[in-house]
C-alpha cells in the first residue's frame, strides 16, 4: 500500500476530525492545510503538524493527490472545480454543491480529467449502518417495503459560533442534515425515482443565543426550515422524511425500515455506531442487535480512505460523486415539489454503494 498525500482546504469547526483521519487511516498522509483565513490555517497546521499555505499553493503542490474540501456550502462547487482543474481528486463535505448545475459541472470535469469525486457523509460506512445493511441484504426483515426518517431539532443558532449560513440557500435542515438520512436510505434501498414534498420558512428571523459574543443578533432566514418529503424508490419501497429546525423536541426515531417479515430501528445516521433494534413477525418485543462491523467511533474521513484505496485498486469508491449528486437532486426536488405542487421525477440515479466486508479495514 502506498500512502496518498492529502491537503485540507477549509480549517473551520469540522476540520479537526478530518485531520485525525491522517492518524486513523494508514493510507492517508495529510501534508498541508489552507484557508482564506490564514490565521485559521496556521493555527490548525501548528495543532496537527502539517504545512499551512494558501489555497493556490496547496492546489499547485504536485505531490498532493486528494483535496478534502471543507469550505462553506456556498463555495463547495467552486473549490471542487478548482481542485479538479489542478489535477487533484476531491472529496467534498456535504452537499456536493449548491445547485444541480454546479454539481453536474463537477462530475463532468472529473470524468473528462479521469479524476475521482467523493462527498460526505461517510457515516453510512460506519459499523451501525453497515450492520443494518447486512441485515437487510440477508433478509432479516424480508422484502423492504417502506421507511421513515426524521431529523428534528431547533437549529444551530443556540450553539454554533457563526450560524448564519445555516439559514441561507444550500443549507437549512434539508441541505445541512438531509444528506445523512438520504445517503443512509440509498445505502439500504437504492436510488429514488420520484419525490413530492412540502417546505416552509416557519420563522422569518432567528436570534443567536447560547454562549456567543453575537448573542441577540438576528439572522434573516432565506431557505425552508421545515421540509417533509415522500420518496418512491426504484425497488418499489416508499419512504417519508422530515428535516426541521423548528422542533424543540421529539420522540420519533431517526430511521426505521419496514419489511415483509419485520421492522428495523436504525441508528442516528449522523454517527457511526448504534444502537440497532429488530422486531420480527410474530415477536412481541424489540430486541437489540449487536454491531458486527468495524468503525463505530467517529470515523469521518473513512470515505476519503476508501477513495484512496479504490484509486489504487481501480474500483468504485463508496462515498462517490454520483450518489452525492443523486442526494443533491433529491434535496432540490423536495423544494421544487412544494413550490410547484407536484411529483418530481428524478433525472439522476446512482448505484447502491457496495457493502463493506466484515473484515474490511482502511
Amino acid at each position: 500500500m502506498n500512502k496518498t498525500k492529502v491537503g485540507i482546504i477549509g480549517c473551520g469547526n469540522i476540520s479537526g476530525i478530518y485531520f485525525k483521519a491522517g492518524k486513523t487511516f494508514d493510507i492517508l498522509d495529510i501534508v498541508a492545510c489552507a484557508d482564506i483565513n490564514m490565521e485559521a490555517a496556521h493555527a490548525k497546521g501548528a495543532e496537527h503538524g502539517v504545512r499551512a499555505c494558501t489555497v493556490d499553493e496547496l492546489l499547485a503542490d504536485p505531490s498532493i493527490e486528494i483535496a478534502i474540501n471543507l469550505t462553506i456550502p456556498a463555495v463547495h462547487g467552486d473549490v471542487a472545480l478548482a481542485a479538479l482543474n489542478a489535477g487533484k481528486h476531491v472529496h467534498n463535505e456535504k452537499p456536493l454543491a449548491i445547485t444541480r448545475e454546479q454539481g453536474k459541472a463537477v462530475l463532468e470535469l472529473a470524468a473528462a480529467k479521469g479524476l475521482r469525486v467523493g462527498c460526505a457523509p461517510d457515516t453510512f460506512m460506519g459499523g451501525g449502518l453497515q450492520t443494518c445493511r447486512q441485515m437487510i441484504d440477508d433478509g432479516a426483515i424480508g422484502v423492504p417495503v417502506a421507511a421513515t426518517a426524521f431529523m428534528m431539532s431547533h437549529g444551530p443558532e443556540g450553539w454554533h459560533p457563526n450560524p448564519d449560513f445555516f439559514y441561507q440557500p444550500g443549507a437549512g435542515p434539508m441541505f445541512d442534515m438531509g444528506p445523512y438520512y438520504l445517503t443512509a436510505l440509498i445505502n439500504f434501498l437504492g436510488p429514488v425515482r420520484r419525490v413530492t414534498g412540502s417546505a416552509q420558512i416557519s420563522f422569518a428571523e432567528r436570534t443567536i443565543t447560547g454562549q456567543n459574543p453575537r448573542y441577540g443578533q438576528k439572522i434573516k432566514v432565506n431557505t425552508p426550515t421545515h421540509v417533509t418529503g415522500i420518496l418512491d424508490f426504484v425497488n418499489g419501497a416508499v419512504a417519508t422524511i422530515i428535516t426541521t429546525f423548528d422542533s424543540w423536541g421529539s420522540t420519533v426515531p431517526r430511521i426505521e425500515v419496514y419489511g415483509s417479515e419485520g421492522s428495523l430501528v436504525v441508528p442516528d445516521p449522523n454517527i457511526f455506531g448504534g444502537p440497532i433494534m429488530l422486531k420480527r413477525s410474530g415477536e412481541t418485543a424489540w430486541s437489540e442487535v449487536p454491531i458486527t462491523r468495524a468503525y463505530t467511533q467517529n470515523s469521518r474521513g473513512l470515505g476519503v480512505a476508501d477513495m484512496a484505496h479504490a484509486i489504487q485498486q481501480s474500483r468504485q469508491h463508496r462515498a462517490n460523486g454520483a450518489m452525492a449528486y443523486h442526494v443533491l437532486d433529491l434535496m432540490h426536488a423536495f423544494h421544487d415539489a412544494s413550490r410547484e405542487e407536484r411529483h418530481i421525477h428524478l433525472s439522476s440515479t446512482c448505484e447502491r454503494p457496495a457493502a463493506l466486508h466484515p473484515d474490511e479495514r482502511f
